[in-house]
């Protein structure tokens, strides 16, 4: 049985499809659990990696904050008075850099002194202030970075800067230092604090900077870990500490009523204590790579597939990251993924008949375009219209043979439409004419240009070319819409203008004309050439007064514009 040429397409093409959706099948079946492995790998320590990165992100912005507020190199006050305006000004623009988390900076001397602005939102802030000691602290309130203190409200407690956890850590390090993380009693959210000392004009220890970095974020970031149904995600100190987890709090509540940091081993979670502690063994063995992707059986006998890393600094950082998935949020797919490829690939052959029929249709009407479109230009016919917009090889010889076409009525050097191009389209307006489709009166102007082989001798033919592309762009930008401009032979353009009513109209048109061509050339330096030698003359011809067919109307035109030219020495 002898098959048309688009069932000898379709079969195959159905066949193919049956035979793919069952290697498919096969394949997914006996090679799921390997699969599970690479996806597994690559899915925890990616999320490693951006528990790192989100951690990255939110602390280490704290250095920024802390060079903002007291540039490294740039000595301490001997009173915190004599630069108290100067501190106010740089502590806002550090409390601007990350307002969350790094809303509150503040700075503590030796002799006692005290400076903090805390940054209750964009435009309001506080000043906590103590230029004495033995003084309590003083808080103003304010708007703005210069705005106006308020009336100064006084602590109930003494405050002394030099006991507090981060003065003494800033005090110890030669750089940047990290406290132990703590519960913001106002917040009850955990909060660590970055410091680093500050000196005096002779080197010596003056003070602290420090600002607080609020840890909110970094555990709702976690816990928005979109990984799969049962999976686990939390930060942790190495000694258990929580910092931030996807399923149980940082916290616990005392009986007392007060808040505690959660240690891992007592979250009640079977599967973040086990990973812990499978963690823990783990960075105690020597030469134990980062970012490690492991697997381990629970106490349940399930699979279980985690990655963790180790994130440190030399400001005293030592955090840990995990993330742990059962295998069988990974398998759950596999078999439903089998009965799928089935349905699919029986519907998939269903649907290929309709769909290889439908592609066969709008390919065989393309070439069919594109060959008429052919014939039309073996005819003479280059505006034919070809409409096929397509991204694909077809498309591709669409495009290659517009751009042919459009060769074949442009003029290379000057994009302007060609001779053949012009006399075609003065023809097809005679046409027109003729048939009363467009009776519009219409004229023919000839453009020559005055001493133009005097500039390819003296300045080459480069700076020829330069001029000739210079005047096919100042003829196109002096035309009306409509109009065309070609470039006719050497140094001679042609231009077909409609609704041209009467000679009058088309004398002006030759003036204007005149003029552009005598304006001085930009695109070549001509100084050295005698004033007046370059320009042109234009002539014209009216359709139907004057000629009856393209070729006598621009005999006419040339005819009317070598008189202009000769009329013009003349008068010289």
């Amino acid at each position: 049985m002898r098959l048309s040429f688009r069932q000898s397409l379709t079969v195959p093409y159905v066949v193919l499809v049956l035979g793919v959706a069952a290697l498919i099948g096969w394949l997914s079946y006996c090679a799921g659990s390997q699969a599970v492995d690479t996806v597994a790998d690559h899915l925890l320590r990616e999320t490693v990696e951006r528990i790192g990165q989100a951690i990255d992100r939110h602390i280490m912005g704290s250095s920024a904050v802390l060079e903002a507020a007291f540039p490294e190199g740039m000595a301490a006050p001997e009173k915190i008075e004599t630069q108290f305006e100067a501190l106010r000004t740089r502590f806002w623009i550090a409390t601007s850099l990350h307002l969350d988390p790094n809303n509150y900076v503040y700075y503590g001397t030796r002799q006692g002194e005290f400076f903090g602005l805390w940054r209750h939102s964009r435009q309001n802030g506080e000043l906590r202030v103590k230029l004495d000691a033995k003084a309590l602290r003083s808080l103003y309130q304010f708007s703005g970075i210069d705005g106006a203190l308020s009336e100064p409200v006084l602590e109930a407690k003494l405050y002394d800067p030099r006991e507090r956890p981060w003065y003494k850590s800033g005090e110890i390090h030669p750089s940047y230092s990290w406290t132990s993380i703590y519960i913001d009693f106002r917040t009850a959210e955990l909060v660590a604090t970055r410091a680093r000392r500050v000196l005096d004009a002779q080197g010596a220890l003056a003070g602290v900077v420090a600002t607080d970095v609020s840890l909110r974020q970094l555990n709702e970031f976690v816990r928005k870990l979109a990984i799969s149904e049962h999976a686990l995600a939390f930060i942790t100190e190495m000694d258990g500490k929580l910092i931030a987890s996807s399923r149980t709090p940082n916290t616990k509540l005392l009986p007392d009523g007060a808040s505690a940091r959660l240690n891992v081993m007592e979250s009640n979670d079977a599967l973040q204590v086990t990973a812990f502690d499978r963690v823990r063994h783990a960075l105690d063995a020597p030469a134990t790579p980062p970012r490690r992707a492991v697997h381990f059986v629970d106490s349940n006998g399930e699979m279980i597939e985690f990655a963790y890393d180790r994130l440190r600094d030399r400001a005293g950082l030592d955090w840990v990251m995990v993330v742990a998935v059962p295998r069988s949020d990974f398998m759950q797919g596999v078999t439903e993924n089998v009965l799928r490829t089935a349905i699919i690939g029986g519907v998939a052959a269903l649907v290929a008949v309709a769909i290889g029929l439908t592609i066969l249709g709008g390919v065989s009407g393309n070439l069919k375009q594109l060959a008429e479109a052919a014939r039309a230009v073996g005819e003479g016919h280059l505006d034919t219209p070809l409409d096929i917009d397509r991204r694909d090889e077809i498309g591709d010889l669409a495009t290659s043979f517009r751009q042919m076409r459009h060769k074949l009525r442009t003029d290379t050097l000057t994009d302007l439409i060609n001779r053949e191009e012009i006399l075609r389209t003065i023809n097809h307006r005679i046409h027109q004419h003729r048939r009363k489709t467009d009776d519009t009166p219409f004229a023919v102007f000839f453009i020559d240009l005055n001493n133009f082989k005097f500039v390819n001798d003296h300045f080459g033919h480069l700076a020829g070319d330069k001029v000739l592309v210079e005047i096919g762009e100042r003829l196109r930008l002096s035309v009306r819409s409509g109009d065309l401009v070609a470039r006719y032979a050497g140094d001679e353009f042609v231009l077909l203008a409609n609704n041209i009513p009467d000679v009058a109209t088309a004398r002006q048109i030759c003036a204007g004309l005149e003029r552009v061509l005598h304006q001085p050339l930009t695109s070549v330096d001509m100084k050295d050439l005698p004033d007046g030698i370059l320009g042109g003359a234009v002539g014209v011809a009216c359709y139907p007064a004057d000629a009856a067919s393209a070729e006598d109307l621009i005999k006419q035109a040339d005819t009317d514009m070598y008189a202009r030219k000769q009329a013009s020495k003349s008068a010289l």
